[in-house]
């Protein structure tokens, strides 16, 4: 188990993690989400043992590990930018974790060959990795750090060179690889989908803080504030300021609204409504949907999806519509808000309500 106990570190004046408590069950997979410059690669280095918190401390296995370097702790590392030993042959690289621990020949061959199976690196096993394209580098690296077999395993981003294909096939093959070891799996991304795809448990980061943390599908759906809810979309989530007063929503523009029957417990004052994109469409899915009249600003098509982006009383929001649709820049269409997936927060932008849980 891994545990970070009111961990912080500041650096230069400027806070890059503050006050962080996590626990990491062993076979795991944990992910940290959030954009760039939110914390994700300083928390990793704080797990890892390469950098010392300023303030709190790192427990591995109920010990305290807070300053104990990363050679002396069973942890394998694989980042963005992949690292590897350019004068060693593929098969040397990935085996290198193997031969510093002592194994024998037939167990290095035999994980060096089930490793370089998987990632498709079986053909290059006898080339250098710079003879290798960046995707099989970044493969190499991959491979290494699963033969390690280390207690905790670190991943920075490590799909971000692959193909579509492979990159698809890792992120279904890989939590089964690491949590059959029994070791705890840190994967950082900046992409919300890449965390519902990769499934277990998810910390949500902003600003070197973590804002939620407990299963993906379920912080995904319910989040407990705005900074959540935000950073776990894509396309950006749906946001519109209101104020409900006498059974009516509004706005800053001067338009106003109907409350949606779900919202009707609600007590006069100020809200922050949200909504995902695929929870707003061209008809409406339940009897007290939302009928806003918007203007389309531009429409992307990826063949099974529209993304329509919409201009609502100088809010920029988007639908997400299954089909492909063509609409004119400027075109004055009618959409309808499902209610029922409605996010309502505070002044604070503490989520205080919800129509309904939010739908994946």
């Amino acid at each position: 188990m891994l545990e970070l106990r009111n961990v912080s570190k500041v650096v230069s004046g400027q806070t890059h993690i503050n006050d962080v408590s996590l626990t990491l069950q062993p076979g795991s997979l944990n992910v940290l989400l959030g954009p760039t410059l939110a914390g994700k690669t300083s928390l990793m280095r704080l797990m890892a043992g390469l950098d010392r918190p300023t303030a709190g401390s790192v427990w591995m296995e109920d010990r305290d590990v807070t300053g104990v370097p990363v050679q002396k702790r069973s942890v394998a590392m694989v980042y963005q930018q992949f690292i590897n030993y350019p004068a060693m042959t593929v098969y040397e690289n990935i085996a290198s974790p193997l031969r510093v621990a002592g194994a024998d020949k037939a167990t290095i061959e035999e994980k060096v060959a089930r490793a370089a199976d998987l990632l498709h690196l079986t053909p290059h096993l006898a080339r250098t990795p710079l003879e290798l394209s960046g995707g099989q580098q970044q493969r190499t690296a991959l491979a290494r750090a699963m033969v390690k077999e280390a207690r905790l395993v670190l991943l920075d981003e490590p799909l971000a060179n692959l193909d579509y294909k492979l990159r698809e096939e890792l992120r279904a093959e890989l939590p089964k690889i690491f949590a059959a070891s029994g070791a705890i799996f840190v994967y950082a991304t900046t992409e919300p989908s890449e965390a519902l795809l990769l499934g277990g448990n998810t910390a949500t980061l902003s600003q070197g803080r973590v804002t939620q943390f407990g299963p993906t599908i379920e912080v995904f759906r319910e989040p407990v504030d705005l900074v959540t809810a935000r950073t776990f979309a894509d396309p950006p989530l749906n946001i519109v300021a209101v104020r409900k007063s006498a059974g009516e929503l509004q706005l800053d523009s001067g338009d106003r609204l109907p409350v949606p029957s779900g919202l009707s417990g609600l007590a006069d004052g100020g809200y922050t409504l949200g909504f995902q994109p695929h929870h707003l469409s061209l008809a409406a899915r339940a009897p007290d949907a939302l009928r806003i009249g918007a203007v389309v600003s531009v429409t992307e098509i990826t063949g099974s999806e529209s993304f329509v982006h919409l201009d609502f009383a100088g809010h920029r929001w988007v639908m997400l519509e299954e089909g492909v649709h063509r609409f004119d820049v400027g075109e004055a269409i009618d959409v309808f808000i499902d209610t029922r997936h409605m996010l309502v927060f505070d002044a604070g932008g503490r989520r205080i309500s919800s129509a309904g849980a939010m739908a994946a």
